[in-house]
C-alpha cells in the first residue's frame, strides 16, 4: 500500500456514466476511471510527484508507480525469503498489538521468536558427536516453567523433533541451545519488511496492528477486533474522563458564597489555563470581567475592586472602605523573531555579502562587455577568435581529447590546439591540422580492407533527377502566341496595354529575382563533377588537397540537411567561391588560408557526425563495461579497509590493556647529578675549544702553542672518559628496564601490519577512483553553477588523464586543457531566474532592494556572461581562491560547486602553473636553436676568462630564423605504434601472394623501425 504523507493512498471512486459510448480515461494501475480529461490530467499530476513512500522498502522521494513498483518487488522477495512456518505464528502474535512504533514491535518480535522454532522450519542441529547437521523441524513439544521449592520458577524449554536431510530415516531429539537457524532467513530488517506487507495499522492514537483480510483468512487468524481496542471504545472512554474531570472541579461561583467555618475547605484544582489565541491584553481584561462576575455584581463596585465578604455567624463586622486600585495593563510583548533559515536555501534568496568575483578573461575579439586590453592580451590569439567559436573549439578539443584512442590520435592542449587551427597554412604544414581532419574523417567510411561501409547517415542526392526533368520540360516545344485581331486604337485601349506591360515587366523582374536567388552561390557542384568523395575516402586518398576536397563533396551533402544547410553552404562558399575556377588545388588552397573561425565550424561538423558510428558508441559501452568493473573492484576494497578498520580497533585495545605491564619505569633520583655533571663536561669542553679556537691569533710563541695543544689532547681524553662512562650507564639502565612481553610485541607488529594493510587499501581506492574518472566518458561533467546560473567546467574532470596521455607527444607540457571555463545561463534559466516576469521582480525588490539583473552585474562585477554562447574562463591560481572566496555555501548551487572546486582544487592549479611555465618557456625560446645557444653561452661563462668569447660575432653573421610554434612539436606516435604510418600517408600497397620469400621479409621488416622509433620517442619523452 504506497503511503502519501504517511498516509494510504485512497482512491477516487467510479463516477455514474449513463452513455455507454462516452469517452472514459483509465488508470491500469489503480483502476479509476475518469469522465473528463482533465480530471485525469490532474490525477496523473498528483501521481507523478515525487513525494510518496513505498511502505517495503520505506525509501521515500518516489513517484506514484515508482513506489508502487518498488513495493511489488519487494513484497514478491519478502513472499519469497520470510520461513513460510514462521508466518502464522508472527502473524498471530502481531495482530492487536498497540505498541505504536513499527521499530519498537519488530525489535519485541524478534526477540520472542529468534529463539523458537516451528514445525516445518529448515534448521541445522548439532547432534551429539558434534556433527552439524541440517533437517526439518517435525514436532515441538513445549515445557513449562516449574515451581521450584523457594518459591521461584525455572525458565520454561522445548525440545524438537527434527528429521535429518543427509540422514533418511533418522531423526534426532535436541533442545533450545542445540539447534540453529540460516541467520539471513530471519533478521530484523526481512521481519520488518514482513510485517509492513501483511500488517496495517489506522491513523489514530492508540490503533492496534490488524493482519489484512486476505492473510488472515490464509492463516486463519481471528480478525474480530475486541471491544476495548475499537476506535468508538476509546473515544467514549475519553469522553467519560473528561466528563470526571469536570465534575471533580469545584465551581468558581461557590467559593464567592458562604463557607462553614467548622467543616473543611476544599481548595480548588490548579490547573494551566488553556491556549488563547486572543492577545495578553484582551486575556487580562477578560480576567477582570470574570473576577468582577464572581463578586456578586454589587453597586458601585467598578471590576477591578477588592470586595470582603463577611463569615457567616460572625458578631464583628468591620466596615472595610473600598479600595479601588488603578487597572493595570500590562505592555505587550514583542512577537518572537522568525527563526532563523536552514541552509542550504536558495542562492538567490540569500542576503548580499559584498563580494566580488574574480574578473573573467575572454578568448576572443568581441567579448560581451567592454574589458581592458590587458587580460584580452593574456589569450594566446584570442584576437582571431570570434565569441561564437569558443564554445565548438572546447566541444572539438573535448571530443578529440577524449576519444583520442579511437582517432588513434596523441592528446593535445588546447593552447596547440588553437594555435595549429589558426597557423596551418602553405607556409606553415602542421601536422597536428592535418592529422585531426584526417583521423575524424577515417572513422566516418571504414577502409577498403575494412569494407568500405559508410557508418554514418547522409541525406540522399536528387540532382540528377531533378535535372532530367528540367531537360524535359526545355525540350517540349513553346506554344505561339495567337495573333489578336487589329482593331482600332482607343483610349482604352493604349491604357489597357500600358497596364499589361507595366505587368509583364514586374513579372520578368521577379522572375530574375529569383534566379538570382536560386543560382548557386559556390561552386561545389562543379568541383565534384565525376569526384566521389566517398570511394577516395574509402581508399585513403588524403594528400595534395585530397581530404580538403573529401571535406568539401561532405559538406554539400550535408547541405541537404535542413538543420546544417545554412552553415555548409557558408562553408562551402568559402572553399569554393563563384570567382575562382573550382579544382582540387584551389580547394587546398582557399581551406589553407581560411579563417579559424569557419575551420572549427567545420571540425565541429564532421566531429558530431562520429558520435553515430558504431567506432564511438562501442567505446561507450567498453567504457561502461568497464566501470562496472572497477566499481565492483572498489566495493571489494572497502570491505577490505572496513574490515582492517575493525580489527585495527580491537587491536588498539588490546595494547591498552596491555600497555601498563610493558611500561619502562619512571628515571632514577640520580640522574640530576649526572646531568650536573655532564653540564661541567660541557664547560670543559667549551673552555678547550675556546682556547684551540686562539690557537691561529697567536703566531709567535711556540712553545704557548705546544701547551695549548697539549690541553687540547687533555680535553678531548676527558670527552671520551665521559662518552664511555655514560654509554655504559645507559647500558646498566637498559639492562635494569623489564623486556617487553611477547604478546605485547606481537600486537605491536600486528598494529603496524593493520596500518599498512588500510594504507594499501586507500591507495587502490584512489587509483580505481581515477580509472573511474577517466572511463566516465559519455558527456562532459559540470563542476556546477552559481548564484546566477553560470556553468563552470573543469574539462579535465573526466574522460582524460589529468595531463592527457603520458605517452603523448607533448606529455612534457603537464597539463590538459589549464583553466576553468564559465559558460552563461540557458534560455530558461535566464528567463526564469534573472529576466524574471514583472511582478517577480517588484517582489525581490521589496525583499532585497535591488533587481536580480541589477545584483548580477554589481556582485560579478564588470566582467560577465549572459547567455549559454558565450565562455569566460579563469587561469590563474590567485583566481581559483578568490572564487571560492566569493561562493557562498548556504545556497543549493553554490554549494555543491564550491565542493567540487576545493576536490579538485590542488589539480586545477597544478595545471594552471604548468600551463604558464609551458606558455612561458615557449615565448622565451622560439626555436630549438636559442636554447642550445642559451646552453653554449652557459658553457662560455663557466670557462672563465682563459676563452675568448665569440658568440656577438656568430650572432651578426648568422641570419634570422623563421619563427616556430608550439605545435610542430606535436607528433601522432599514436598512428605511428599503431597503422605504421600518419594518418595522412597512404598505406602501403597490399602484395600479392605470389611474390618471393625475399620480398616478404622486406615487406615485413619496413614497418618495424617506424614502430621501434616510434616507442623510442615516447619513452624518452616520458
Amino acid at each position: 500500500m504506497v503511503l502519501f504523507k504517511r498516509k494510504p493512498v485512497q482512491f477516487l471512486p467510479t463516477p455514474e456514466i449513463d452513455d455507454d459510448h462516452q469517452d472514459v480515461w483509465h488508470i491500469p494501475q489503480t483502476g479509476e476511471i475518469f469522465a473528463t480529461y482533465e480530471e485525469y490530467l490532474n490525477r496523473m499530476d498528483f501521481y507523478k510527484q515525487k513525494r510518496f513512500i513505498c511502505t517495503i522498502s520505506g525509501h521515500s522521494g518516489l513517484t506514484f508507480f515508482e513506489a508502487l513498483k518498488s513495493e511489488t518487488e519487494g513484497a514478491a522477495e519478502v513472499e519469497q525469503a520470510f520461513p513460510e512456518a514462521l508466518k502464522g505464528p508472527i502473524l498471530r502474535r502481531v495482530q492487536f498489538q498497540t505498541v505504536s512504533r513499527i521499530d519498537a514491535l519488530v525489535d519485541q518480535i524478534y526477540d520472542e521468536f529468534k529463539s523458537d522454532y516451528y514445525p516445518g522450519e529448515a534448521v541445522s542441529v548439532r547432534v551429539v558427536s558434534g556433527e552439524r547437521l541440517q533437517g526439518v523441524v517435525r514436532d515441538k513439544t513445549r515445557f513449562g516453567a516449574k515451581v521450584r521449592p523457594d518459591g521461584t520458577l525455572s525458565k520454561p524449554f522445548s525440545r524438537y523433533f527434527v528429521s535429518l536431510d543427509e540422514r533418511p530415516g533418522e531423526e534426532a531429539v535436541v533442545d533450545d541451545a542445540h539447534i540453529f537457524r540460516d541467520r539471513k532467513v530471519f533478521t530484523k530488517s526481512v521481519l520488518r519488511s514482513f510485517i509492513k506487507k501483511t500488517v496495517t495499522r489506522e491513523a489514530w492514537n492508540g490503533a492496534p496492528w490488524l493482519v489484512k483480510h486476505d492473510v488472515a483468512e490464509k492463516y486463519k487468524i481471528e480478525t474480530r477486533i475486541p471491544p476495548h481496542l475499537r476506535y468508538d471504545t476509546k473515544l467514549l472512554e475519553r469522553k467519560q474522563t473528561q466528563a470526571q474531570k469536570r465534575l471533580s472541579q469545584p465551581d468558581l461561583a461557590s467559593m464567592s458564597g458562604q463557607y462553614s467555618p467548622t467543616g473543611p475547605v476544599r481548595l480548588p484544582e490548579l490547573k494551566p489555563a488553556p491556549k488563547s489565541h486572543k492577545s495578553k491584553a484582551q486575556q487580562a481584561q477578560q480576567a477582570l470581567n470574570a473576577k468582577a462576575r464572581h463578586s456578586g455584581g454589587l453597586a458601585g463596585q467598578e471590576p477591578g475592586s477588592f470586595v470582603h465578604n463577611p463569615l457567616p455567624g460572625n458578631p464583628f463586622q468591620f466596615p472595610f472602605r473600598n479600595h479601588i486600585p488603578a487597572p493595570a495593563y500590562s505592555q505587550p510583548e514583542p512577537p518572537p523573531p522568525p527563526p532563523p533559515p536552514k541552509y542550504p536555501i536558495e542562492d538567490l534568496q540569500l542576503d548580499m555579502r559584498g563580494r566580488v568575483r574574480p574578473p573573467l578573461k575572454f578568448w576572443c575579439h568581441d567579448p560581451p562587455v567592454n574589458i581592458e586590453t590587458e587580460s584580452e592580451a593574456s589569450a594566446p590569439l584570442g584576437d582571431k577568435v570570434l565569441m561564437k567559436s569558443v564554445g565548438p573549439l572546447l566541444e572539438t578539443w573535448d571530443t578529440l581529447n577524449v576519444y583520442c584512442e579511437i582517432f588513434k590520435l596523441d592528446s593535445f592542449t588546447f593552447d596547440d590546439f588553437i594555435e595549429a587551427m589558426h597557423v596551418a597554412s602553405d607556409e606553415v604544414q602542421v601536422q597536428l591540422f592535418d592529422e585531426i581532419h584526417c583521423a575524424v574523417l577515417k572513422i566516418l567510411v571504414s577502409s577498403e580492407s575494412e569494407g568500405g561501409k559508410v557508418q554514418i547517415q547522409l541525406p540522399e542526392l536528387e540532382e540528377e533527377d531533378e535535372d532530367e526533368e528540367m531537360e524535359d520540360d526545355s525540350a517540349l516545344p513553346s506554344p505561339e502566341p495567337e495573333p489578336q485581331p487589329k482593331g482600332r486604337a482607343t483610349r482604352g485601349s493604349l491604357a489597357k496595354m500600358e497596364a499589361e506591360r507595366i505587368a509583364a515587366e514586374a513579372a520578368a523582374a521577379e522572375i530574375e529575382m529569383k534566379e538570382a536567388e536560386n543560382a548557386p552561390k559556390h561552386r561545389a557542384e562543379e568541383v565534384l563533377n565525376g569526384y566521389d568523395w566517398i570511394e577516395h575516402l574509402r581508399k585513403r586518398d588524403f594528400k595534395d588537397g585530397g581530404w580538403e576536397l573529401i571535406m568539401v563533396g561532405l559538406l554539400h551533402q550535408l547541405s541537404k540537411n535542413e538543420r546544417l544547410r545554412a552553415s555548409c553552404e557558408e562553408l562551402l562558399q568559402e572553399l569554393a567561391p563563384t570567382d575562382i575556377e573550382p579544382s582540387q588545388e584551389s580547394v587546398r588552397q582557399r581551406y589553407a588560408s581560411m579563417d579559424i573561425n569557419h575551420r572549427v565550424q567545420a571540425l565541429q561538423i564532421i566531429c558530431m557526425l562520429t558520435a553515430e558510428t558504431k567506432a564511438i558508441r562501442g567505446y561507450m559501452e567498453d567504457c561502461s563495461e568497464t566501470m562496472t568493473g572497477y566499481r565492483k573492484e572498489k566495493i571489494e576494497w572497502q570491505r577490505k579497509r572496513k574490515q582492517a578498520i575493525e580489527d585495527l580497533k580491537s587491536l588498539n585495545d588490546q595494547r591498552k590493556i596491555l600497555l601498563p605491564d610493558n611500561m619502562p619505569p619512571s628515571p632514577p633520583l640520580e640522574a640530576a647529578k649526572t646531568n650536573g655533571d655532564v653540564k661541567m663536561s660541557d664547560v670543559e669542553d667549551l673552555t678547550a675549544h675556546h682556547t684551540s679556537d686562539e690557537i691561529p691569533d697567536s703566531d709567535d710563541g711556540a712553545p704557548g702553542g705546544r701547551k695549548l695543544r697539549r690541553g687540547h689532547d687533555r680535553a678531548a681524553e676527558r670527552k671520551q672518559k665521559a662518552e664511555k662512562e655514560r654509554e655504559r650507564k645507559e647500558k646498566a639502565e637498559a639492562a635494569k628496564v623489564p623486556k617487553q612481553s611477547k604478546q605485547f610485541i606481537k600486537v605491536l607488529k600486528d598494529i603496524q601490519k593493520k596500518e599498512e594493510e588500510i594504507a594499501e587499501c586507500e591507495k587502490e581506492i584512489a587509483i580505481i577512483d581515477n580509472d573511474l574518472r577517466e572511463a566516465d566518458c559519455p558527456r562532459t561533467r559540470v563542476l556546477g553553477k552559481d548564484r546566477f546560473w553560470n556553468r563552470y567546467y573543469w574539462f579535465e574532470r573526466n574522460g582524460m588523464p589529468y595531463a592527457g596521455l603520458p605517452s603523448s607527444s607533448t606529455a612534457d607540457a603537464g597539463y590538459a586543457n589549464g583553466c576553468i571555463w564559465v559558460q552563461g545561463p540557458d534560455e530558461l534559466e535566464r528567463e526564469g531566474y534573472i529576466n524574471m516576469a514583472k511582478e517577480c521582480q517588484d517582489e525581490y525588490v521589496a525583499k532585497f532592494d535591488i533587481t536580480v539583473p541589477e545584483r548580477k552585474e554589481r556582485e560579478e562585477g564588470a566582467t560577465s556572461v549572459f547567455n549559454a554562447r558565450q565562455w569566460g574562463y579563469y587561469s590563474e591560481p590567485e583566481a581559483v581562491d578568490g572564487l571560492l572566496d566569493w561562493l557562498d555555501p548556504r545556497g543549493f548551487n553554490e554549494l555543491k560547486l564550491r565542493k567540487e572546486i576545493v576536490n579538485y582544487r590542488d589539480k586545477i592549479i597544478k595545471n594552471m602553473v604548468n600551463r604558464k611555465e609551458y606558455l612561458g618557456l615557449a615565448t622565451e625560446s622560439t626555436s630549438p636553436t636559442a636554447s642550445s645557444k642559451s646552453g653554449e653561452e652557459k658553457k662560455d661563462s663557466a670557462a672563465g676568462n682563459k676563452r675568448m668569447s665569440t658568440r656577438g660575432t656568430r650572432t651578426a653573421a648568422t641570419t634570422p630564423e623563421p619563427p616556430s610554434h608550439r605545435c610542430l612539436s606535436w607528433q601522432n606516435t599514436m598512428a605511428l605504434d599503431e597503422i605504421g604510418h600518419l594518418h595522412r600517408d597512404e598505406p602501403a600497397p597490399v602484395r600479392s601472394r605470389k611474390q618471393s620469400a625475399k620480398k616478404k621479409e622486406t615487406v615485413i621488416a619496413e614497418p618495424e623501425p617506424v614502430q621501434t622509433r616510434g616507442k623510442k620517442a615516447r619513452q624518452s619523452r616520458g
